[in-house]
């Protein structure tokens, strides 16, 4: 269990100028991710040093938007004026969480603009459109070198979270996998109380100093 990435999301009309900025500021250059086509959506990621990676997503104008709990949460967050969708958990085996939420992983993949069909399971989007506070899980179907975060082309990393919730709320969702394997071990969690939870900012270690987002 560990850190996969953090999640920003945007409106389609600024979504090209978000990634712009975000690239700007952390130093580096995003990449096309391409299109989800089971979920409405289409994103531009950052590989970061650490083994994570910073992902800017937005809707497609598709019916999947609607329909899938991803796009769902996407165009929610996007319409409450854009920012950090949440933090998402990488697992070598989603078959224990399954059991343990009692319900079945939706299958995820997007084809890179080179061409590779990237796959994945993920869960816990639901929960996490529920209580923004939560992460969702995912595994990744391919090989590693092949998974975002592989090839970072920048010494930025991320060094903490901000989150606006409760802790224990969140270790109870995380499950018992989470007691050898903590997936924020590395990282600086601050946890704040708030009218609304979720993840509120990021911190980013860069080659100009510190970066709060």
């Amino acid at each position: 269990m560990r850190l996969d990435h953090v999640s920003y999301a945007v409106a389609r009309d600024s979504f090209v100028s978000t990634v712009q900025w975000l690239g700007s500021a952390l130093g580096a250059s995003f990449t096309d991710g391409g299109v989800h086509p089971r979920f409405g959506t289409r994103n531009f990621v950052l590989p970061l040093a650490g083994g994570t990676y910073v992902e800017v997503v937005t809707t497609l104008d598709h019916p999947a938007a609607d329909r899938a709990l991803f796009g769902r949460a996407v165009a929610q967050r996007a319409e409450a004026g854009g920012g950090w969708l949440g933090w998402v958990v990488g697992v070598d085996d989603i078959a224990p969480i399954e059991a343990r939420l009692g319900r079945t992983a939706d299958d995820g993949h997007r084809v890179r603009p080179d061409g590779f069909d990237l796959r994945w399971r993920q869960i816990g989007v639901r929960d996490l459109i529920e209580d923004p506070q939560l992460p969702y899980f995912l595994q990744w179907l391919v090989d590693p070198e092949e998974i975002p975060s592989a090839s970072p082309r920048t010494a930025t990393r991320i060094d903490g979270l901000l989150i606006s919730g409760d802790p224990k709320i969140v270790e109870d969702f995380l499950g018992t996998l989470a007691d050898h394997d903590h997936p924020l071990d590395e990282t600086q969690v601050t946890w704040s109380d708030g009218e609304e939870t979720g993840l509120v900012s990021v911190e980013f270690a860069t080659a100009n100093g510190p970066i709060v987002i």
